[in-house]
């Protein structure tokens, strides 16, 4: 959960320095979108192999991934090999993210797993707070390569405890080949092509092309189209093991929570990659400083997820959790949109405030709420196809907001002096300019004017977002309250010799 946290927030400091030296231009988008892709395209793939394969090796393997992915980025001599270091990355985060909460499923009952989640949610917070300011020190005081290569001792680290301590049950008398031969390889196949063909057209839209080409709208359309034809598939009989069952999604609640999730994503992201834009190019920060400056975001996300992990353990309630948190984002995101140039250290950390305990109480509170409707034989099914539509949703908080500023960067420079100036912010690629070296290579008035363009932007993508987290707190008002299991019934849990030494400590307590 460290090494996936760390990562998931280094890069957003340090890009602009990655972007500039590798020379991508408008291609800075596929820096994270490649990441986001792979990353949701194999949870489900890697859920339906935990319970074919077990949970202890596909673990190891997922670690081994990401962590060549990091070798691979840190080492990048061009743009293709950072990318593809990059997919690789992606495709080991989002195993990891999927695996913790199968295991986690596996040991622990339903009603108890809050008090888990705000123990790995306490870990994701220092992952994630540290992740920006390491980001930010490396890119200023040594290679961008480090801000890969330093999730080489944790991934080492990592794998060594793994073998060590991770002991569960997997099933060893059926064959290799009769558990192959039982993979959705359709299913897998057209959910990986449609997420394939909706990244193209969000990086496209408004870098490349408008949003009204027809090179936007035909992959965006195929896209969308595939994903209901794979409902379809994975209904119908025609697959005698599912991927991602639609019996998952049968109840009023798992569908709203599965909504509300991917829309989450999408503000999470919007948080975390755009709040360190406004540092840099409206406060003129540096990297480093920019890390520091949205410590308030991961540091009061984390009492936020430990009150709703104890919350719904204690009471096993989700649906105020669920209200409350959405309406804290939606105040947030409007409290947001009042940030300038001219916001004292007091509001802009006061203002990080609603938003990030809003996402906390949410976040690690949908999981078990989604888990309430299905059998737990289904336990990995439902954390795949949860943790999927997650990592489907940073995408979109990638894409979404980067169109939204780039559209409205391109609108208000016309007032801007400098042809020159102009000329760098009206092609789609606006995120790339949004630093403080760039700004300072021009004169006054010209500067200013440059900050008030990315500062009326920003606040844009704030408002437009706003229409996402009213939506998720309106559907948060329809759901209904499942009752948590407090009866466990798995057969990944624990290995009969690590369970009965499990037994004799707790006799002896």
């Amino acid at each position: 959960m460290l090494l996936g946290s760390l990562e998931n927030t280094v890069i957003v400091t340090s890009l602009p320095e990655i972007v500039k030296e590798l020379a991508l231009g408008k291609d800075y988008v596929w820096v994270g979108n490649i990441f986001f892709l792979t990353s949701a395209a194999v949870q489900p793939l890697f859920g339906q192999l935990s319970n074919l394969f077990g949970r202890r090796y596909l673990a190891i393997f997922i670690v081994a991934l990401y962590t060549l992915g990091s070798g691979i980025a840190g080492g990048a001599i061009n743009s293709g090999m950072l990318l593809a270091g990059r997919a690789i990355q992606g495709a080991g985060s989002g195993g990891m993210q999927m695996i913790i909460g199968v295991i986690v499923s596996d040991l622990v009952p339903l009603r108890d797993r809050g008090n888990f989640q705000a123990i790995l949610a306490m870990t994701y917070g220092i992952g994630a707070a540290a992740g920006p300011i390491i980001g930010g020190v490396i890119v200023q005081n040594t290679s961008w390569r480090w801000v890969f290569y330093i999730n080489l001792p944790f991934g080492g680290v990592s794998l060594v405890l793994l073998w060590l301590f991770l002991r569960v049950k997997w099933d060893r008398e059926t064959t290799a080949w009769t558990k192959l031969k039982r993979i959705d390889v359709a299913g897998n196949a057209l959910i990986v092509a449609s997420s394939v063909s909706i990244l193209l057209a969000l990086t496209w839209a408004g870098a490349y092309y408008s949003w009204s080409s027809p090179r936007v709208i035909v992959p965006l359309v195929l896209g969308l189209l595939g994903l209901v034809g794979f409902c379809w598939l994975e209904s119908s009989t025609l697959i005698p093991e599912p991927v991602m069952p639609l019996r998952l999604f049968a109840s009023r609640t798992s569908s709203i929570v599965y909504v509300n999730t991917f829309l989450v994503s999408i503000l999470n992201y919007t948080i975390f990659f755009f709040l360190p834009i406004y540092f840099q190019s409206v406060q003129l920060s540096t990297p480093a400083r920019s890390g520091v400056q949205i410590l308030p975001v991961t540091l009061i996300a984390v009492p936020g997820a430990a009150i709703g992990a104890v919350v719904l353990s204690k009471w096993g309630k989700y649906k105020l959790l669920h209200i409350v948190g959405y309406a804290l984002l939606t105040a947030g995101f409007v409290s947001l949109s009042v940030l300038d140039r001219d916001s004292s250290i007091a509001t802009w950390v006061c203002l990080q405030i609603l938003p990030s305990i809003g996402a906390g109480m949410v976040l690690d509170t949908l999981l078990p709420a989604f888990q309430a409707g299905v059998a737990e034989s289904d336990a990995a099914a439902a954390t795949a196809s949860w943790t999927f539509i997650r990592s489907f949703g940073n995408i979109w908080g990638v894409a979404i907001p980067a169109a939204v500023f780039n559209t409205y960067t391109n609108m208000f420079a016309e007032g801007i002096d400098d042809a020159l100036a102009r000329e760098h912010l009206q092609h789609g690629d606006s995120y790339t300019w949004a630093t403080r070296s760039f700004i300072e290579g021009f004169p006054e008035p010209v500067r200013s004017q440059i900050i008030d363009v990315f500062s009326r932007a920003l606040s844009r993508v704030w408002l437009v977002s706003i229409t996402f987290s009213g939506l998720a707190f309106l559907l948060c008002l329809v759901e209904k309250e499942v009752h948590l299991r407090t009866e466990l019934d798995t057969e990944f849990g624990l290995e009969e010799k690590e369970k009965a030494k499990g037994d004799k400590k707790d006799e002896k307590v």
